[in-house]
C-alpha cells in the first residue's frame, strides 16, 4: 500500500496536543503595516490557545502561498483575485472582516493639483498630466491592482518616466515616495501608522471606487490535506466574533479609525 507523504504529515499534525499548536496565515503587508496584527495576535493565542504565524507578503503572493498549500488561511485585499482563487478550489469560502479606504498621498505643495480631484481616475489624470513623480508598489499586491485598474479606468499609458515601480510592501513604498517627495496611493491605514511622512500628505480620498474590503479565506484541505483547517475555522470564528469587532473598530491613531468591522454572516 503506497502511504504518501503528505497524508504522512497531516496525520501527525492532527494526533499533536493543542499545546505548541500553530496556524500559518499569509496576511498582506497592508495589514501588517497598519500595526492592527500587534493588537490582534496576543488576544487570539490567549483565547484559542495557538500561534498564528503571519507570512507578510503581497495579495498575489499570499494566494499562490495558499494554491501550493503552504498556508492555513489567507486575510487578502482583492475581491477579484480571490473570487479567481475559489473558483480554481484553492480555498473553501471567502468571509468579508472589514474595511478600510484607499488615498492619495504626495507632496503638500501639490503640483498636480490633486487636492482638486473630481475623482480617483481624475487625481490620477492630473498626476501623468503633470509629470510628476508616482510611485507604484508594483508587487502584484491588492493595492497594486487596484491602483493598475484605476490607470486603466484613466485611460493612461504607464511608460513615462514620471512612473516608478518599487517592487516592494506599502511601507517601502511609502519611503521610496517620502524620499522622492512623491505622489503615491496607500491603504488609509499603512499611510496613518507611517512614521517617515516627511513633506508627504493625504491629498485625496472620499471616491465610493477606492473602497478597500479585507477577506479571510481557509486554504480547501481537500486538495492539501495536510493545512490545518481545524485551526482555521477556530480562527475564523474569532474574527467575526463581538471581541474581535470592539479590536479592529477600537484601533486608532492621532484618535482616527484604522478599520471598520464588518463580517459578514456565515
Amino acid at each position: 500500500m503506497t502511504f504518501h507523504w503528505k497524508t504522512l504529515i497531516a496525520a501527525l499534525l492532527m494526533a499533536t496536543s493543542s499545546q505548541g499548536e500553530t496556524l500559518k496565515m499569509a496576511v498582506t503587508t497592508s495589514f501588517y503595516n497598519s500595526g492592527l496584527s500587534e493588537v490582534l495576535l496576543p488576544e487570539i493565542t490567549a483565547d484559542l490557545g495557538f500561534e498564528v504565524q503571519l507570512i507578510v507578503v503581497g495579495t498575489g503572493q499570499a494566494l499562490r502561498l495558499g494554491e501550493a498549500g503552504d498556508v492555513d488561511a489567507i486575510l487578502v485585499h482583492s475581491r477579484a483575485a480571490e473570487q479567481a482563487f475559489l473558483a480554481a478550489g484553492f480555498g473553501t469560502h471567502r468571509r468579508e472582516i472589514m474595511y478600510n479606504d484607499f488615498v492619495f498621498i504626495g507632496p503638500d505643495d501639490d503640483p498636480a493639483n490633486v487636492a482638486d480631484a473630481t475623482s480617483a481616475v481624475d487625481a490620477l489624470q492630473r498626476i501623468a498630466q503633470s509629470g510628476a513623480a508616482f510611485v507604484s508598489r508594483g508587487d502584484d499586491s491588492g493595492t497594486h491592482k487596484k491602483e493598475l485598474s484605476l490607470w486603466e479606468a484613466a485611460e493612461i499609458t504607464l511608460n513615462g518616466t514620471w512612473y516608478r515601480a518599487a517592487g516592494a510592501g506599502m511601507g517601502a513604498t511609502l519611503n521610496v515616495a517620502s524620499g522622492m517627495n512623491a505622489f503615491a496611493m496607500s491603504d488609509r491605514a499603512s499611510w496613518l501608522n507611517f512614521g517617515n511622512k516627511g513633506d508627504l500628505v493625504l491629498l485625496y480620498a472620499g471616491d465610493p471606487v477606492l473602497f478597500n474590503q479585507y477577506a479571510y479565506i481557509p486554504v480547501n484541505p481537500a486538495l492539501h490535506p495536510y493545512v490545518r483547517n481545524d485551526l482555521a475555522v477556530q480562527l475564523e470564528t474569532w474574527l467575526t466574533s463581538a471581541k474581535a469587532a470592539n479590536l479592529i473598530n477600537g484601533y486608532t491613531i492621532n484618535g482616527e479609525t484604522l478599520f471598520t468591522f464588518n463580517a459578514s454572516p456565515p
